[in-house]
């Protein structure tokens, strides 16, 4: 959704992944450019480039080679990874460059009426897989076995089935 609604605002979009498969689904979404994040020869291109970066990331993981990525006066915001991120920062480079490392969960009422307004006028929507409630266990082992390109989402009306 982060490169739907980024697309959709005008911004040039890159993402990265460490799926390549999800490279295509990158540009299909709206990035302009995709790369794998253990892509190190890109990355190091990239010093300097972005004016803020967006991170979906679930799980701790390091973030300076993203910061090196960002101007001068950059923003870097975290939307995924709610445990530590080690190694820590480096505050020199972060002091010299006056990056703003910012995170966030998810905003109030209005701030989540203020999306699907614009999702709706811009015919943003989720990709999901839909599926009954009787297959929530399979569901459950493709998740583990990483075997789901987003969502899952119940379709409720199943439950009468059962």
């Amino acid at each position: 959704m982060a490169v739907k609604l980024a697309n959709a605002k005008g911004a040039h979009v890159t993402a990265f992944t460490t799926s390549p498969k999800k490279i295509v689904d990158a540009k299909r979404l709206g990035a302009e450019q995709a790369f794998m994040e253990s892509d190190t020869q890109a990355i190091k291109k990239m010093t300097r480039t972005f004016d803020f970066i967006i991170s979906t990331i679930p799980q701790g993981y390091d973030i300076n080679p993203y910061l090196e990525m960002l101007k001068v006066d950059g923003t870097f915001v975290n939307v995924g990874a709610l445990e530590r991120l080690e190694p820590g920062i480096d505050g020199m480079a972060l002091a010299f460059s006056r990056h703003s490392v910012g995170g966030s969960l998810i905003g109030g009422m209005p701030e989540t009426q203020e999306v699907i307004n614009f999702c709706a006028e811009h015919s943003i929507k989720a990709d999901v897989e839909v599926i009954p409630i009787q297959k929530i266990n399979e569901a459950f082992e493709r998740m583990m076995a990483r075997d789901v390109r987003y969502r899952f989402v119940i379709d409720m009306s199943s439950l009468a089935d059962t």
